[in-house]
Order: C-alpha cells, then structure tokens, then sequence
C-alpha cells in the first residue's frame, strides 16, 4: 500500500519511515505575544516553575534593568554599542525598536535548542511576532489578551513602571496591537487570578502542535 504524508505530500510505501517521522521529538518554535501588561512575563514565568522542556529564549534589550529582574534571566541587558555590535555580526534573528528600546532574539539559541528537540519558547512584542512569521512559517504563534482594555489598562497602572506620558503610550499601543489578533494562530484570555489556566492552554497548545499530521521541522 502507498502512503501519502501530510508534511511532505510525497508519497511512500516506506511504513517504517512513516512510523520514524512521527514518533520523533517534533521541536516546535512557539512565540508568545501581545500588548504589554497582558502577563507574559507571568506566564512564562509558571511555565518555567512547572518544569516543562522548554528552551525559553532570553531576549536581548538595550532598555534599563527594572526592579526585581535578573540579567540572563528576565532579558541579557547590553548597551546600544553592544547590541549594534550583535547586529553587525548575524546575531540576532529578530530585532526591533519598542517604547525607544532595541530588543533582539539571539539566533544561536533558538538553533542549538531545536537541533536538540526541545520546543523553543519566544516572548516577543506583535511587531517582532509578525517579522517572525514571516522569516519562519513553521511558527506557533499565541496571542495573549486581557478580559478587557479597561483591565488591561489597570495592570499597567498597578505596575507603576511607566511615567504618564510612557503609560499613555503602551495604552495607544495596545489597542493597536489587538487590532493585529486575527494574525495569530491562538489567542489565550488571560484573565485576573486565572494564571494556571492561561498556562495550561499554552500547554495544551503546543502539545497539539507537536501532533499534527503535517508537522515540519523548523529551518533557520
């Protein structure tokens, strides 16, 4: 009997290749996104403490180190020189301005992680979802939402981060950036007091992901 292979649409009567293809680790790159004060950080930040096999990317930044977040961990924080530098030499598979910021997603990483199976897990802004995508189709990409603006607009004030006219900005921001929502594959509510559950939808999609029929292999 002949087979035909969702990924490849090539036909094959090879049934031991077929079973070899889908029993295999299936890496998947998965971008976590949308407006600012939507729990991303939070989001990654359980999904890290549940111990999942992620390779969680960490995102290079020219903007100050905040209170409370660590170098190599919530971002490498470098100077606007070094990270010219990072972009003159290849670094970076992704770069953008945010908020006056440079943020880049170092290219190496992501590429030793999936040679090695794991999934790849990227928190990005919406711009940098849609240069991804566009580099690499294979993407996952999950958009995170807030219940409402009003909500969303609370966290941002609770945060007490931004100076006025900053806040004024992430608010103008995001309500262009929810406008781009029908980009993504999924969108997550991430609701107040319900982090478990935006966690485990997450999960639950990317454990789906990795079982598709027509799976192909990310290529960098």
């Amino acid at each position: 009997m002949t087979f035909e292979t969702a990924a490849t649409g090539q036909q094959t009567d090879d049934v031991e290749a077929i079973y070899a293809r889908f029993t295999g680790p299936h890496p998947v790159l998965v971008v976590i996104s949308g407006p600012s004060g939507v729990g991303k950080d939070a989001t990654l930040a359980l999904m890290k403490r549940r111990e999942q096999p992620f390779y969680f990317v960490v995102t290079a930044t020219t903007r100050p180190i905040r209170p409370n977040e660590k170098e190599g961990v919530d971002y490498h924080f470098v100077s606007v020189g070094e990270f010219a530098g990072m972009i003159e030499d290849g670094e970076l598979l992704e770069y953008a301005v945010v908020y006056g910021d440079y943020k880049g997603i170092p290219k190496k990483h992501v590429r030793a992680a999936l040679a090695s199976g794991k999934d790849v897990v990227l928190r990005i802004d919406v711009q940098g979802a849609a240069t991804i995508r566009k580099l690499i189709p294979e993407t996952v990409t999950i958009f995170l939402a807030s219940e409402s603006e009003d909500e969303l607009v609370t966290r941002l004030l609770e945060r007490k981060t931004e100076t006025p006219d900053n806040l004024k900005m992430r608010i103008a921001t995001a309500r262009q950036e929810m406008k781009r929502i029908n980009e993504f594959d999924y969108v997550v509510v991430n609701r107040e007091d319900c982090l478990e559950r935006t966690v485990d939808q997450v999960i639950s999609i990317i454990h789906a992901e990795k079982c598709r029929a027509d799976w192909k292999p990310v290529t960098l």
